[in-house]
């Protein structure tokens, strides 16, 4: 069975994006099935990480075709801003230049679903001649960015081919989406192609329950969970880091700057002097200003360990040396359905997590039910801190660990068996 995939996250690219179907193109031919790869031939990537052109398989077909980016001219103008925007770093709004709101606004209102739309009507053309030749009956487009679905939109109109899509994230609940200054017109035009794209394709592929409950509104097509997982990785057994290191790995945007964890920790070092002495915080990635800001407002920063962004590889080795592991989700109804990536190479380091964010969110369920951690909302600043001095304690006494269980069940092998079958069903 051969499946073509359109994506635009591919190796060089960096981030959590790229992860997903580089994985499940590792593992599709132990399932019978050849994965045909289709990417943009000069992409502009916010974030690149060479590292990961190593796990692609020499064997695997791969087919480019050229892109015009809204964000390569924007460049031009600011390239700083441009980088931050393309990645998901929304400034917090009072302190957004003139220049900022203005290219928020263009990315909102005049490129919809996103900026990579100009390569929709490109790829349909390309992509229909390609899969004439090639005999190829499947499809799988993935998103964000979501207008790699109006390719698959546009391939299932004019070939009647079987088309998945593919959400790694929602398209018009997603937390940024009311940041990009939409006009009426705009969203409505979002909430169209949306409900088109879920009414079209054959079969929905999700990475959560509360997003296939959602869509479950707008659509009667079979839908699909199949969460983000964990592979193995092949690194050496890495010392921990002699402090008591609390460790955040990723973007860490304005919107997700836990006020109660600075809150918390600020009074835990002025409270108590082994903790003052011992603690940590090691911040991995990408981190918006509003979040460093708060950090200084609280005192934290002399207890700051700040890597910035690090090749994949380095991020793994970084979860398993840390002693503790942050995941902070934006505290707000959306985000409940928000599943981070990194929650599952987390799982698999044996170091605790201590999780902040929406009451009630996916995620939550899935620490509780493999014993990796806490999952608290914003509202049980004590437990928070009760919870990290209790990590503390069993630092203190050399015992700090997770002990996971169920885990097999999110590895990324296992999961590609399960996208086997949804394959091999349509």
């Amino acid at each position: 069975m051969k499946v073509l995939i359109i994506t635009y996250y591919w190796p060089p690219a960096g981030g959590p994006g790229v992860q997903r179907w580089l994985k499940f193109v590792k593992y599709l031919p132990g399932y019978g099935i050849e994965p045909v790869v289709y990417i943009p031939e000069n992409p502009t990537y916010p974030l690149l990480d060479n590292g990961l052109l190593d796990e692609v398989n020499p064997d695997t077909t791969i087919i480019k075709h050229k892109i015009m980016e809204p964000y390569a001219w924007a460049a031009a103008f600011s390239k700083g801003n441009t980088k931050k925007i393309s990645s998901g770093i929304i400034p917090n709004k009072k302190r957004q230049s003139v220049l900022q709101r203005l290219m928020l606004w263009v990315r909102g209102n005049l490129f919809i679903p996103d900026a990579r739309v100009l390569w929709v009507k490109p790829s349909i053309a390309y992509l229909s001649a390609y899969i004439k030749q090639n005999n190829i009956d499947t499809i799988i487009t993935t998103g964000p960015p979501h207008s790699l679905h109006l390719i698959g939109l546009g391939l299932k109109k004019r070939l009647g081919v079987t088309w998945l899509a593919d959400f790694r994230d929602p398209w018009t609940t997603i937390g940024y989406h009311k940041e990009l200054k939409l006009s009426a017109s705009a969203e409505a035009k979002h909430k169209a192609l949306e409900k088109e794209v879920l009414t079209t394709a054959d079969t929905i592929l999700v990475t959560s329950p509360t997003t296939k409950k959602e869509f479950e509104a707008l659509t009667s097509k079979p839908i699909e969970v199949i969460t983000n997982g964990y592979d193995v990785e092949k690194i050496a057994k890495q010392p921990l880091d002699e402090k008591f290191s609390i460790a955040h790995i990723g973007s860490f945007l304005s919107e997700r700057n836990p006020q109660i964890l600075w809150e918390s920790l600020a009074e835990l070092v002025s409270d108590n002097a082994d903790f003052k002495a011992h603690f940590q915080l090691k911040l991995i990635g990408a981190v918006s200003r509003e979040v460093l800001d708060s950090i200084n407002k609280f005192g934290l920063n002399p207890y700051v360990n700040n890597l910035g962004y690090v090749s994949h590889s380095e991020a793994v080795i970084q979860q398993r040396k840390s002693q503790v592991l942050l995941l902070i989700e934006i505290d707000s109804e959306e985000t409940k359905c928000i599943i981070p990536g990194k929650l599952f190479e987390y799982m698999v380091s044996e170091r605790p997590i201590v999780a902040i964010g929406p009451q009630g969110a996916d995620y939550a369920e899935i620490i509780k039910q493999t014993n990796t951690g806490i999952a608290l909302n914003y509202s049980e600043k004590e437990k928070l801190k009760q919870s990290l001095l209790g990590y503390f304690d069993q630092y203190q006494k050399g015992s700090l660990q997770s002990y996971a269980i169920g885990l097999q069940q999110y590895s990324r092998k296992s999961l590609t068996g399960r996208l086997a079958e949804v394959l091999k069903r349509q």
